[in-house]
């Protein structure tokens, strides 16, 4: 690639999707993850049923408003290992559909690189990709939710 394509490029949106990345990364080091767990014992008395699809839904929201998809799972996922474990889970019983959810980034294009392709075009508007992905969003979420209880097991 020579510079006149990259100039081309929307930095816009390639430092929104580094920003994600590095938000998930302070979260970690500043130990906000641990001090979210701990927030979050109450989960304990909650039924494997209702946790997995809100584990999975929160995952998809935060992967379309905050950060990118993968800087969504970094942050997620060591997050929910010591819930699981506190539940008396299998760690990837909550981790699974936390990360999974996360991948489920069709309504924006900072949710995941993919998408800012698509819309970077400038062919693709972002209420056709609202109106297109959250149906899917919802399909994925309800199959996930009925599906990872028995693929745990």
């Amino acid at each position: 690639m020579d510079w006149n394509k990259c100039k081309k490029l929307p930095w816009n949106l390639i430092l929104l999707l580094g920003a994600g990345f590095a938000i998930a990364d302070g979260v970690q080091s500043s130990g906000l993850t641990d001090m979210l767990s701990e927030t979050l014992d109450f989960l304990v008395s909650v039924p494997y049923f209702a946790i997995a699809p809100a584990v999975c839904l929160i995952s998809s929201v935060l992967t379309e408003f905050i950060t990118s998809n993968n800087a969504t799972t970094t942050l997620v996922v060591p997050l929910l290992i010591p819930i699981a474990k506190s539940m008396h889970l299998h760690p990837l019983l909550l981790m699974v559909p936390g990360a999974i959810g996360a991948q489920l980034a069709f309504l924006l294009p900072t949710a995941t690189p993919s998408n800012v392709v698509g819309f970077a075009t400038g062919h693709v508007e972002i209420q056709e990709m609202v109106k297109t992905g959250f149906p899917l969003k919802i399909a994925g979420i309800a199959a996930l939710s009925l599906l990872m209880p028995t693929l745990g097991n």
